[in-house]
């Protein structure tokens, strides 16, 4: 089944979320955001982290996604902010201008991906000299830890096993995607791990219902709606009634430089 990115009723799954501070400082302490002037994002989705690259210090920022559903998303929840651009294209066929970006972001963008090598060339040829490409996704370490109050990820996979299935089929390794950069042409390649709050809910009603509208989730778009329900009960039945829960996931990032 899947989730359909061109449907509009999902122009908004992944268009308001707050970025966590952490990912924030991570991303200041690997890439010298005071000489970056323009940066792109890959994959944009509904522009949750192009508007966290302008909120670090980036000049101008553009947002490049291959739904145009999920592209009006992004400008309806961006209004207001300047410098901020979005535009309809692929990670293999961008659209953007060669030679002309001090960052390119791939954020949660290459699981969805078939051909890593060519998607790392599309950014290898958008980056000035010495422009940095961060890649942040899952690896299958990082997903398939047990679910947990903090881990709630976990418990999909702990619920359905067919998950566990359609995740490792579409996680790459940290070792396929090193040797990706580096076939593209990327050196000085550097990878850390973060944790990364996705969302603080106050009570687990509030996340259960995000849970029920998949929001932010494409894994869960394989689940039939009476598959959904079962694993909203498991659950219920599994995290604490009265305290407020923050949701974390564990990522991978991959700096390198052209």
């Amino acid at each position: 089944m899947g989730i359909d990115f061109h449907n509009d009723r999902n122009r908004f799954k992944y268009a308001f979320r707050h970025v966590d501070s952490l990912w924030m400082d991570l991303v200041k302490s690997l890439v010298p955001i005071e000489n970056t002037s323009s940066a792109a994002d890959i994959g944009c989705g509904g522009g949750i982290y192009t508007k966290a690259l302008l909120k670090l210090g980036v000049n101008s920022v553009t947002g490049v996604d291959f739904s145009l559903a999920m592209i009006e998303g992004a400008k309806e929840a961006s209004k207001g902010y300047q410098n901020l651009s979005f535009q309809h294209g692929s990670a293999y066929e961008s659209g953007l201008k060669r030679n002309a970006y001090d960052l390119v972001l791939e954020r949660a963008l290459i699981h969805h991906i078939k051909d890593l090598y060519s998607c790392f060339q599309e950014a290898y040829q958008l980056l000035n000299n010495g422009g940095n490409l961060i890649v942040q996704d899952r690896t299958p370490e990082d997903c398939l830890l047990p679910g947990s109050q903090d881990h709630v990820r976990g418990y999909f996979f702990d619920c359905y096993l067919k998950l566990k299935d359609i995740e490792l089929k579409r996680r790459y390794t940290s070792t396929f995607v090193t040797e990706n950069l580096k076939r593209a042409g990327f050196k000085e390649i550097e990878e850390v791990t973060l944790w990364e709050t996705r969302r603080v809910y106050e009570t687990k009603h509030e996340l259960l219902n995000d849970i029920k509208n998949r929001t932010g989730r494409s894994i869960l778009f394989e689940l039939e709606n009476d598959e959904l329900k079962s694993l909203i009960d498991y659950m219920d039945k599994s995290l604490p009634m009265n305290k407020k829960i923050t949701e974390k996931d564990r990522w991978t990032i991959w700096k390198a430089v052209k």
